[in-house]
């Protein structure tokens, strides 16, 4: 009897306990997801490398394994201002902290470096359940013209089991995203300031979206009476691609050579519920490249984004709700 690959649910739920089952269910913890894949068994195998008298290979020990999973979900807001999205839950589990604000009614996302959280992941594959436990990852938030805004993610967990089992799934609390399109946002804004749910003053460039890879450097690592996945470094990075004036570029090619950060701003959306804001206190425009979209000339940048040198860290950037 065939197998068919949209017959898959993912359900995920953030662990009380690192590595210890929480049980996610598809009535309350299913995600929606595309482009999925996993590796259900990444071992690090052990060769024996026999001498017998004779040519030919030896099997091989499995080692410690972990397992991947990877999946896009789309970017959108819960529908209610102040109201955690679906994919926050995620987030969590990408060394990110939540913080629900009240005035105006909001929902924060900045990076976290201590007190992280793991999550317990199922991957019903047709009939074959992979259980992962102790998950953590990174993601990419990607954001581009003529396309739906995605959160990407790359996880790795322990590995909880693999059995015959099938669930169904609940997808209320997902929402439909913007196309991202002129109507739908508020460009690359430089020089701005974020408070309170809000961007003020800078300088909105026309652009092809952005970009923005939190970085997270995410580890499995065996031990002879415990197996973690751990988060241990974080280095965000981004890119861009702007349409500049003459003098735009010019202006931006002097702060490149000159190690200046300034700020960055995206906003996606514009009904109450369904709006997100990007936000990075100290982006570090780099390696300026010539790019071309049907015959205009577009300035493309690497971004690092790096923590604000008025804080204390864990600024880089900021996803907002509302």
């Amino acid at each position: 009897m065939p197998r068919y690959i949209k017959n898959t649910i993912i359900t995920s739920k953030p662990e009380t306990t690192a590595g210890v089952d929480a049980a996610p269910t598809g009535a309350a913890n299913a995600v929606l997801v595309s482009e999925m894949s996993i590796t259900p068994l990444d071992a690090q195998n052990i060769g024996r490398n026999l001498i017998r008298g004779y040519f030919g290979g030896s099997e091989q020990l499995v080692g410690p394994a972990s397992v991947k999973v990877g999946f896009s979900v789309e970017l959108a807001g819960s529908g209610t201002a102040g109201t955690a999205p679906a994919w926050g839950a995620l987030l969590l589990g990408c060394a990110a902290g939540e913080g629900v604000l009240a005035t105006p009614a909001r929902v924060e996302y900045s990076p976290v470096s201590a007190a992280l959280k793991t999550l317990t992941q199922y991957y019903y594959d047709d009939g074959v359940l992979h259980k992962l436990l102790g998950v953590m990852g990174n993601c990419t938030l990607s954001a581009r013209v003529g396309d739906r805004p995605l959160l990407k993610f790359e996880f790795v967990g322990l590995d909880g089991g693999v059995s015959e089992a099938t669930t169904s799934a609940t997808y209320t609390p997902w929402k439909k995203p913007v196309a991202m399109t002129k109507a739908n946002v508020i460009d690359i804004t430089l020089g701005g300031t974020y408070a309170a749910g809000a961007i003020t003053g800078g300088t909105v460039y026309s652009s092809t979206g952005l970009e923005l890879n939190f970085g997270n450097v995410v580890n499995f690592t065996p031990m002879l009476s415990s197996e973690t996945v751990d988060i241990t470094d974080r280095e965000s990075t981004g890119s861009i691609e702007l349409e500049l004036t003459a003098t735009q570029e010019v202006a931006l090619m002097s702060i490149v050579k000159a190690n200046t950060t300034q700020s960055l701003a995206f906003t996606i959306g514009t009904a109450a519920g369904n709006k997100i804001i990007i936000f990075a206190p100290a982006a570090q425009l780099l390696s300026p490249k010539k790019a071309e979209l049907n015959g205009k000339r577009l300035i493309g940048f690497d971004v690092r984004f790096v923590p604000s040198a008025a804080g204390t860290g864990n600024d880089e950037w900021k996803i907002v709700t509302q």
